[in-house]
């Protein structure tokens, strides 16, 4: 798939039932032979955070998971090889190089038979604008075609940014909707509130 070239101007923005491991390793995740089935593919960071501080489960993870269960989806984490700091400000470097470079950094696993999903949301902090570019790296090891992609974001202000625009570039063979953008905040100190806003989007 040809890769998206992210616009330069977004580099001014700031940084900010029960689901299924779908990995390649649950021999649970059986090929199913049709498109029916619902997956939740998210990016989440732990660490130091802003505006939460140190945390022990990302933003996006919590959110991530409310939609599983919510949808009975399988759950699939992406996770980068070389892990990004722990230091907030050490780590918005680390993804404004990342970005300009237009990187794609090397992730752990995949999904099993991701042909077997019609619907996939698609969960990310936003980071300079848009999601990490690992998000991208997820992206580009599959064929997206015929797929519903249904973006969802946390964030400390910026709201989904440019994230839906991007994927929708470099996801061009799928139909990608509006997406759901909740405070990072909101996700780690006041679950209820996100849990609305999650029910709200997705009874949409």
């Amino acid at each position: 798939m040809k890769r998206t070239t992210l616009l330069a101007a977004l580099a001014a923005l700031p940084l900010c039932g029960c689901a299924q491991d779908a990995t390649t390793n649950n021999t649970d995740t059986a090929t199913m032979g049709t498109t029916n089935k619902t997956l939740v593919v998210y990016y989440s960071r732990t660490g130091e955070n802003y505006a939460v501080g140190n945390i022990a489960e990302g933003n996006t993870a919590i959110v991530a998971k409310m939609i599983a269960a919510k949808t009975g989806a399988d759950l699939f984490e992406i996770k980068t090889v070389k892990q990004y700091a722990a230091s907030y400000d050490v780590c918005i470097e680390e993804a404004k190089k990342e970005l300009r470079e237009d990187a794609r950094p090397a992730i752990v696993g995949d999904v099993a038979d991701f042909d077997q999903y019609g619907t996939v949301y698609v969960g990310y902090p936003i980071w300079w604008g848009v999601p990490p570019m690992c998000v991208f790296t997820f992206f580009e090891k599959h064929d997206w075609a015929g797929k519903t992609v249904k973006p969802f974001a946390t964030h400390e202000g910026s709201g989904l940014g440019g994230s839906v625009r991007a994927i929708k570039k470099a996801l061009p063979a799928a139909t990608v909707t509006d997406g759901l953008a909740i405070q990072g905040q909101t996700a780690q100190n006041d679950r209820p509130a996100a849990q609305a806003a999650v029910d709200q989007w997705l009874g949409k």
